[in-house]
């Protein structure tokens, strides 16, 4: 089309009205619950090591720190001070993904992965896994938190 100015076409471009949803508290938690689950699941045969911190390799407390602060939470570095500074308590029977279970008089830890199960760093000579909540773990339960609630 000779002697017809060319103009450009304006772009067309959708956009889309996004709402911003402001998540529950106790949704915020239940995600970075889930988070922190599939964190420590990913280390699953990572070796105990005492004092680990990972990523290669863990001890209890330093598993479920290194989850939980994937997840965004912040924890102390012992099961002690852990179980100190969260202020969601726990009883037994009433765990969620994720909650922090003591055992062994509250020096160690393992986290509630759900369907009666823990993940956690044993100890020395063995590897991050999943173990059940069978009765030694209830008869030397001494405590549960809900990090992040």
């Amino acid at each position: 089309m000779a002697g017809v100015p060319r103009t450009k076409a304006a772009p067309t471009r959708k956009t889309r009205k996004t709402k911003k949803v402001k998540l529950s508290r106790a949704a915020l938690q239940r995600s970075r619950a889930r988070r922190a689950v599939h964190t420590a699941e990913s280390r699953i045969g990572a070796p105990y090591r005492w004092g680990a911190t990972g990523p290669r390799a863990f001890d209890c407390s330093g598993l479920i720190q290194y989850a939980w602060r994937k997840a965004g939470v912040r924890l102390p570095r012992t099961t002690w001070s852990m179980r100190g500074a969260v202020r969601k308590k726990v009883a037994w029977g009433h765990f969620q993904v994720g909650d922090l279970i003591f055992t062994s008089g509250g020096g160690h830890v393992g986290m509630y992965v759900g369907h009666g199960r823990m993940i956690h760093a044993p100890h020395s000579g063995a590897r991050v896994r999943i173990d059940k909540l069978d009765t030694y773990r209830r008869r030397t339960f001494a405590g549960a938190v809900r990090p992040g609630a």
